[in-house]
């Protein structure tokens, strides 16, 4: 859901220090990646937890006691209050985006971040001391909010502030972020999930307030981007000073002279935007833009994220197994994208994608033959394992999709993967060969 415009240097100048100031900057507003991570995690484990489905979920608690032999488990869980409850986070973060970008690009990364973060601490409160499922659902709703604003301006502020030989990383620091943040959850949850008296559920909803504190009142501290600044105000002399004091050095000149180049293309309007992104020299891109996201979300993986407890619940594990698995699930993710980190400029990230695809299409067929054969009809999940084959149908076509046109981008620089394109057996015939009159004349 994270998307944004950044205007990024075209020559990669390496020169620059990584200042302390980069440094707090960048963790302060990786926070907004924790929130969304922990965001994710608690809710499948909270929505597991016998307390808060007696007290919220009441019909649901009690098809769980009293189901026996006869009663599919996955129909012990099929509540249409409770699908509100849990999926009004993705409903207001995707109306959300559609206006927190404007606002990212108008207002700058910063007043976003805040909104984001207020936006987070509003809804964390709500949650951890509602009363009713109402009170439950405007919380995870104004969550949502946050997750709007944050999953677009964060993402972009990390871009901009890194030196752009470090650009790559920093981007992948923010979904390490989400995954700590994931992980975080699931160990909150298994720890709560023990304490008597039946609250524990308030706790894991309400220890998301930490990383939305940091969050919001760091963001008041944050700096604004050289970028923003310059594509909002054009004030030069304010940029510079900005750019020597986050790059730790005084000759910085190189660099602004790219991002005033480069700002230029994102003055025209809305219309002119789309005309330019709709011609062929920029076809390969506009489709990777769609196509990746789409196929991400198509894994399967979000469900496993999210409702990992209720998976584990619905096969027949007890609500403290069912957490712990959630917290193998978790590490598994954290150390893998951690991993991927190190060997991403090694491998390529075209090799990492085929790998993934490949270890993702095993896993779904593995699990859901597990089901077809061991856990059939009201024993487990009757439909269950058609889940797992259909999303790995999915991977087989993300799959198939990057080997046939998903070209290797390792060690290319930004400014020549007009050519990456141009060299590629199937967008070649879409690109073309654009000289560089025709590069100017479309800008």
């Amino acid at each position: 859901m994270a998307v944004g415009l950044a205007i990024t240097s075209e020559s990669g100048q390496n020169n620059g220090k990584i200042t302390l100031y980069v440094v707090l900057s960048c963790m302060m507003a990786a926070m907004g990646g924790v929130i969304f991570g922990y965001d994710i995690g608690i809710t499948g484990g909270v929505t597991s937890m016998e307390p808060f489905l007696k007290k919220f979920f009441h019909k649901v608690y009690l098809k769980m006691k009293l189901a026996d032999d006869k009663v599919s488990n996955y129909c012990v869980f099929d509540s249409q209050l409770l699908t509100s409850f849990t999926s009004s986070l993705y409903v207001a973060g995707l109306v959300t985006s559609f206006f927190a970008s404007y606002i990212t690009k108008a207002f700058g990364r910063k007043p976003s971040i805040v909104v984001g973060g207020a936006a987070f601490l509003a809804g964390t409160g709500l949650g951890g001391a509602a009363f009713n499922v109402y009170m439950l659902i405007v919380g995870r709703l104004l969550l949502g909010v946050g997750v709007g604003f944050a999953n677009q301006a964060v993402p972009l502020y990390l871009s901009e502030m890194a030196l752009p030989r470090l650009r790559g990383a920093i981007n992948n620091g923010f979904q390490l972020s989400i995954g700590i943040g994931a992980l975080s959850a699931n160990l909150i949850n298994y720890g709560t999930e023990k304490i008597e008296g039946g609250w524990g559920w308030r706790m894991s909803l309400a220890m998301a307030a930490v990383p939305a504190s940091v969050l919001t009142l760091g963001a008041l501290f944050l700096p604004e981007t050289p970028n923003s600044v310059i594509q909002r105000s054009h004030d030069k002399q304010k940029a510079k000073l900005m750019l020597q004091r986050i790059r730790g050095m005084e000759d910085v000149q190189a660099e602004l002279d790219d991002l005033i180049k480069a700002s230029s293309p994102s003055k025209t309007n809305n219309k002119q935007s789309l005309k330019l992104i709709l011609k062929g020299r920029y076809r390969p891109q506009l489709v990777m833009a769609l196509a990746i996201p789409f196929f991400q979300q198509v894994t399967g993986i979000n469900v496993i994220a999210f409702y990992a407890p209720l998976l584990f619940r619905t096969i027949g594990l007890g609500e403290s197994a069912s957490l712990l698995s959630a917290v193998m699930t978790g590490v598994v993710g954290t150390g893998s994208t951690f991993i991927s980190m190190f060997v991403v400029d090694k491998l390529g990230r075209r090799t990492l994608f085929m790998i993934g695809g490949i270890q993702m299409f095993v896993s779904q067929c593995i699990v859901g033959g597990i089901m077809a054969l061991h856990l059939k009809d009201h024993g487990g999940l009757s439909k269950g394992s058609g889940i797992f084959f259909f999303f790995g149908g999915w991977v087989v076509v993300m799959t198939t999709f990057v080997y046939y046109f998903l070209p290797e981008t390792k060690s290319v620089p930004l400014e020549q993967m007009e050519k990456v394109w141009q060299e590629h057996w199937f967008w070649k015939r879409i690109v073309g060969e654009v000289s560089d009159r025709q590069h100017k004349g479309e800008i």
